[in-house]
């Protein structure tokens, strides 16, 4: 869907409809551009893979996980974002689109450098939350303390995809997690492996990846609003505004919170498990991220296409976009877990040369490829909730599915082992979709 000038009338923005070609326009490039995110964790798994040694492979996965948890406190950056723009977008309130954007700035700013210099205690945190064996908490130490010296470039470039997305510029955020992703994916290979510096360069090629994406992302807002009226500073720094972003953002917070610490459980149980287990999991959760990724094209189109219906007050675009959205995201599902049931087996096999992680990996492979279809539903609606940001019940779905995840992992894990924590991830995505499914047919009834 080519984007709408941001000159456009208020009538024409109102004035639109939502049909298979606007929802594949902003979903083809974005899931090319998020597969490109597992296929760099693939990548770094790979690489250091191929050192043949199990702690480091758990070490990696260890560190992306807190990674991971530190960085989804600031996730709203991006979803957030994205949806405070598609409302401005559909209201046609092209100022607001641009304040949006350096409000959402300016807390990456302040935030990634507290982060970056926070690194040390988080990667003790870390060492002491995953209780894992030495070498591995080694590994782990090294990978976030370098990692996270990247946090005001990673949080920037959240800011700046949000803006994109939320005006449906799906090209345009193809463009920009290709090059991310693929600046990373090179420099993995050349620092890791060629020169040898295995986590530490797979590290230093994410940091150097997110600091040259940003200066190009910025180039291409600014120079697009160097041509266009710009909001006051008072605008910008309007203090009910920020309220507003970050009361939304709480919310958004608690949701990835709750959504990471169920990672965070299924990989700390999986080292309970013994290392090559941790392993052969953490080779799994890549294609889990492929699944999922493969799904989030979708979910980005119901982002920006429900929310630019609520800032237009359209009811019908809102129904069709969910409908179409569903519709597709339940057909790529049932070919990625097909994808995954016929070619994961050669896929592990590429990844780790390690006898024993394999042979672990292929035993729970087929509990990884259903992931996209337990899931698809809980993706697809986290996207409508975004767009339109009703963050307070995608939080609430996201608690009571935590409570049904963790419900499972203590009864399942000890009487199944590693097959009883892949059956407590597949409860967490089911309850997810189901629950937020029940609540957007009462959202509905109110919201136009």
């Amino acid at each position: 869907m080519a984007a709408i000038p941001l000159d456009a009338t208020e009538a024409n923005v109102r004035s639109f409809a939502v049909t298979n070609r606007s929802v594949l326009a902003i979903a083809v490039p974005m899931t090319l551009a998020y597969l490109t995110t597992p296929l760099l964790g693939i990548v770094d798994t790979a690489v250091v893979g191929q050192f043949g040694d199990a702690a480091l492979l758990g070490g990696l996965a260890a560190g992306s996980l807190v990674f991971d948890v530190v960085f989804t406190t600031f996730n709203f950056l991006r979803s957030g974002t994205t949806g405070l723009v598609a409302q401005a977008f559909g209201r046609g309130d092209a100022l607001e689109e641009q304040a949006v954007l350096w409000r959402a700035v300016l807390i990456a700013v302040v935030a990634g450098v507290i982060l970056a210099a926070l690194a040390p205690l988080f990667a003790v945190a870390g060492q002491w939350f995953m209780g894992a064996e030495p070498r591995v908490s080694a590994a782990m130490s090294i990978y976030i303390r370098i990692r996270l010296l990247a946090a005001p470039f990673s949080l920037i470039n959240y800011a700046i995809l949000g803006y994109v997305l939320g005006r449906g510029e799906g090209g345009l955020g193809l463009m920009l997690q290709a090059v991310l992703n693929g600046i990373n994916i090179v420099l993995c290979f050349l620092l890791g492996l060629e020169l040898g510096w295995g986590v530490a360069g797979v590290a230093w090629a994410t940091v150097t990846g997110e600091f040259l994406a940003m200066l190009l992302g910025l180039a291409i807002v600014l120079n697009r609003f160097r041509k266009l009226e710009r909001p006051s500073r008072r605008r910008v720094l309007d203090l009910p505004a920020y309220r507003r972003m970050l009361s939304l953002n709480r919310d958004i917070m608690i949701r990835s919170f709750s959504l990471l610490a169920a990672f965070a459980l299924f990989t700390r149980q999986g080292a309970q498990f013994g290392t090559v287990t941790l392993a052969a999991n953490a080779v799994l959760m890549n294609f889990f991220l492929i699944a999922g990724y493969f799904l989030d094209g979708f979910a980005t189109a119901a982002e920006q296409l429900a929310g630019r219906a609520i800032g237009a007050q359209a009811p019908a675009p809102f129904r069709q976009a969910v409908r179409l959205t569903l519709i597709w995201g339940f057909g790529l599902a049932a070919g990625a877990s097909l994808i995954l049931l016929t070619a994961g087996a050669s896929l592990v096999a590429l990844v780790t040369t390690s006898p024993e992680v394999r042979e672990v990996a292929d035993i729970y492979l087929p509990w990884a490829a259903f992931t996209a279809l337990s899931g698809v539903l809980a993706f697809q609606m986290d996207g409508v909730f975004i767009g339109a940001t009703w963050s307070r019940d995608m939080r609430n779905m996201m608690l009571l599915s935590f409570l049904a995840f963790s419900a499972a992992l203590i009864t399942l894990a000890p009487a199944f082992g590693n097959n009883g924590l892949w059956a407590s991830l597949h409860v967490f995505l089911l309850v997810r979709g189901v629950s937020l499914l029940a609540v957007l047919r009462l959202r509905v009834r109110t919201a136009f």
